[in-house]
């Protein structure tokens, strides 16, 4: 995926391997999937293969105002993701970037990959003149929580959506 320039290496403080955030690629297919499906599973979903296959092709388009995403490789192998997008804000003349999915594998949470990738989703958001970023939780999300009350602000919206 050309989209994005995004790549760094980020030096883990538990860990002594070495971290790549870089975009999502054609061939990280079947591990993009298997992160996806945890993650979702998490929240207690499961979505048909259609879903999957229309989803990864919008992260691989060519227009970064679309869909983005983001992974965390680490010794050759796909840890987390992040998927992302720009959107018109009836309050901002600059668009807001809107972070969807965060995942990061169990067996590395508490490493610095969670932060890493909402990071990197705050440079991609720089690079496009878009200041604002923000996302959503489940309230029972208390691991990510810990994460996200020192890395974002929680606001006092309450998120409503059509039965």
């Amino acid at each position: 995926m050309s989209k994005s320039p995004l790549s760094a290496t980020v030096g883990l403080m538990s860990a002594a391997k070495a971290l790549k955030i870089r975009a999502l690629r054609a061939q990280d297919r079947p591990e993009w999937t298997e992160l996806w499906t945890a993650y979702l599973a998490f929240y207690k979903t499961a979505l048909p293969e259609t879903v999957f296959a229309s989803t990864f092709a919008r992260l691989l388009g060519d227009d970064p105002q679309d869909f983005n995403a983001l992974v965390a490789e680490q010794d050759g192998r796909l840890v987390g993701l992040v998927h992302y997008l720009f959107h018109r804000h009836a309050w901002k003349i600059e668009n807001t970037c809107y972070l969807q999915d965060l995942y990061a594998h169990p067996e590395v949470r508490g490493t610095g990959i969670g932060r890493a990738l909402i990071e990197a989703v705050y440079a991609a958001a720089d690079a496009q003149g878009s200041p604002s970023v923000y996302w959503l939780t489940q309230d029972f999300n208390t691991t990510a929580r810990q994460l996200y009350d020192r890395i974002g602000v929680h606001t006092p919206f309450i998120r409503y959506q059509r039965p």
